[in-house]
């Protein structure tokens, strides 16, 4: 077994594997991230999206931002606008960007609303084209996932077929241990604070499979006793008010899962439901709070058989 973690994206990354010689490919991976960076990051100023964002003209997409971009358009139809990277502007003005947060009323919404819309972004001859230039892109709700799924391609390139993949709770699994049990991944506990420690909610059996959880419970603000969660809903400009406390999402590979947890913690349950049953293959564990208060879960039956232990 292999086993050794770092940082990167602003979190941790995990990394566990099972090869005959041990070789330990931790620089590479490393190497890798921080290519990965280099193209997505709206932290780093000289990153290839914040060039695209401050609209410069010489900026080309590389073979990432392509794959980000097409997949997000992709997400973006198949939810009907629920999962959008043009929200950056109305997650900035709430306090969730690089900014201070804005004192936010139905003017700054209404006058945001208009740069919010995927359909008016374009991607022509490696240019990603946008209707006003005002609009910003931020793959924040997708691009974990790809970087896990990227690390699990140089993994498999290495004719590695057990592994492990934990980029700050985005995680893929793959084959099993030698011993031939199945990985066991962890659900957290939603907590009442962003500062209580972490707590286990379920535990699952993960086998080829990728699993991404979004949640409100650690990123958010209070004010005037009302709490303001980091979610934005596109369609409205608002943060999302309704009882999905997290969504845990399995899919086949981790981009699609990370998009998807996203998509569901916008949507809340209730409409999420027919999202899942148009889309096979998806698979969702939500905790939610019930009329009293009381925290609740529901999951669809695929779910359900992989489910070890709920606590």
């Amino acid at each position: 077994m292999v086993k050794f973690s770092g940082e990167t994206q602003g979190t941790y990354y995990a990394i566990t594997y099972f090869e005959k010689k041990a070789s330990n490919y931790q620089q590479q991976i490393d190497s890798l991230l921080h290519r990965f960076d280099s193209s997505a990051s709206l932290w780093k100023p000289n990153s290839l999206l914040s060039k695209i964002n401050n609209n410069d003209s010489t900026a080309r997409t590389d073979e990432t931002l392509e794959i980000l971009f097409r997949k997000s358009m992709e997400i973006s139809e198949q939810s009907n606008g629920a999962f959008d990277i043009t929200v950056g502007p109305l997650v900035s003005a709430w306090g969730f960007g690089f900014s201070d947060r804005l004192k936010v009323d139905k003017h700054i919404v209404d006058s945001l609303l208009p740069l919010v819309n995927y359909k008016h972004l374009t991607l022509t001859n490696g240019r990603i084209l946008k209707q006003d230039n005002r609009m910003r892109l931020d793959f924040n709700a997708i691009a974990q996932g790809y970087a896990v799924d990227l690390v699990a391609q140089f993994l498999e390139s290495k004719k590695i077929k057990s592994y492990l993949v934990d980029i700050g709770g985005e995680v893929l699994a793959k084959g099993t241990k030698p011993d031939k049990t199945e990985w066991s991944v962890g659900i957290e506990l939603p907590a009442a604070s962003a500062d209580d420690e972490r707590q286990v909610k379920a535990i699952v059996s993960l086998h080829d499979k990728a699993l991404s959880t979004s949640g409100n419970y650690r990123k958010y603000y209070e004010e005037n006793g009302v709490r303001y969660s980091h979610t934005i809903d596109p369609s409205t400009g608002y943060p999302v008010k309704h009882s999905v406390l997290s969504v845990s999402v399995l899919a086949s590979d981790c981009m699609t899962a990370d998009a998807c947890a996203t998509v569901m913690m916008v949507k809340g349950l209730e409409n999420s439901k027919p999202f899942l049953a148009a889309h096979p293959g998806l698979e969702a564990y939500f905790i939610y709070s019930d009329s009293t208060g009381a925290m609740q879960t529901w999951y669809t039956p695929g779910f359900g058989k992989l489910i070890k232990e709920e606590l």
